[in-house]
């Protein structure tokens, strides 16, 4: 019968002898090691669809114009990705393209007027919620315009305003189709008081004067397309395109209701609701919209205005 002593003595045989020097090296080694991380799917791959909630993989969805293969939802498209998937490739020349905001109110809500500009700046790499620019569309030139949701939900600006107007100024020169997409959830923007309400009047007069000299101006309208930017240039195209589900109108349906005290119809701000009343001349998809607007720009061309 064993002892215990017998035990530890069998143990000790058994177990090997580490020398002191690589005992030491083994436990700093171990104090080192940190410890392994688990391997799971890296963030930002997947995205769940606004509209039905599927998950969708995110390179298919780039791929597919940024619609959801599975109920046809319109995701949000910067003004860069519209200007890829609208024009020729590298063919778009952007104007104006260091003009920024000033604040001339001193406007302050919970931080100044003036740190929101630079935090928008450094978040979208846009100086404002407006790019314009002269491109190719199918080698057709155009003029083209787009508002950005991105930067303090697209609201309209004095900036915005400017290279609006300005960029109907020249299409009214070189006797060019102007195109604007409009991607606004706000109207004017309120840190600029009464020199962002001018904006509406200002690009609507430039309008106004470039139909005179017989233009052409179509409207895009995207999700969402409200308040004063749909009260303005938004509506005063020649041809009104949407996109598909796209919300579209002046003030929000709770607004709405408290102001007229009635029940609004299912649907109402939608553009398949203002195409059926008028509104909206068409309903275009993203991957018809290049074909769409080459088409309507041959079929109408720029008339010439008439001999004084």
């Amino acid at each position: 019968m064993s002892t215990s002593s017998d035990a530890a003595q069998t143990s000790a045989a058994a177990s090997p002898v580490i020398p002191p020097d690589q005992a030491a090296a083994r436990s700093a080694a171990e104090e080192n090691q940190s410890p392994r991380k688990k391997r799971g799917v890296p963030e930002g791959l997947w995205l769940r669809c606004d509209a039905c909630s599927a998950t969708i993989f995110r390179k298919h969805l780039d791929k597919n114009y940024r619609i959801c293969p599975e109920c046809d939802y319109h995701f949000y498209v910067s003004a860069s990705g519209r200007i890829g998937q609208l024009l020729d490739e590298g063919s778009f020349e952007e104007w104006y393209a260091d003009m920024s905001p000033l604040d001339p109110l001193g406007f302050a809500d919970k931080r100044s007027y003036r740190d929101r500009v630079v935090e928008e700046q450094k978040k979208t790499g846009l100086k404002d919620a407006c790019v314009v620019g002269r491109g190719y569309l199918r080698g057709r030139p155009l003029v083209l315009g787009l508002t950005d949701t991105a930067f303090i939900m697209g609201s309209m600006g004095s900036v915005v305003g400017e290279k609006l107007t300005r960029a109907t100024e020249e299409a009214t020169k070189a006797r060019l189709p102007l195109v604007i997409v409009s991607g606004s959830g706000g109207g004017a923007r309120m840190h600029e008081g009464i020199f962002s309400l001018m904006q509406m009047a200002k690009v609507s007069a430039a309008l106004g004067r470039y139909h005179e000299a017989g233009g052409l101006f179509i409207s895009i309208l995207t999700n969402p397309t409200m308040g004063g930017v749909a009260a303005s240039f938004a509506s005063l195209g020649d041809i009104i395109i949407a996109e598909p589900k796209a919300l579209i109108g002046f003030a929000g349906p709770r607004v709405i209701m408290a102001t007229t005290r009635q029940k609004l119809p299912e649907g109402l701000q939608s553009s398949e609701f203002l195409l059926k009343h008028g509104f909206v001349d068409r309903i275009v998809s993203r991957p018809d919209l290049r074909s769409e607007l080459a088409r309507i720009i041959d079929y109408c061309q720029i008339r010439r205005p008439a001999s004084t």
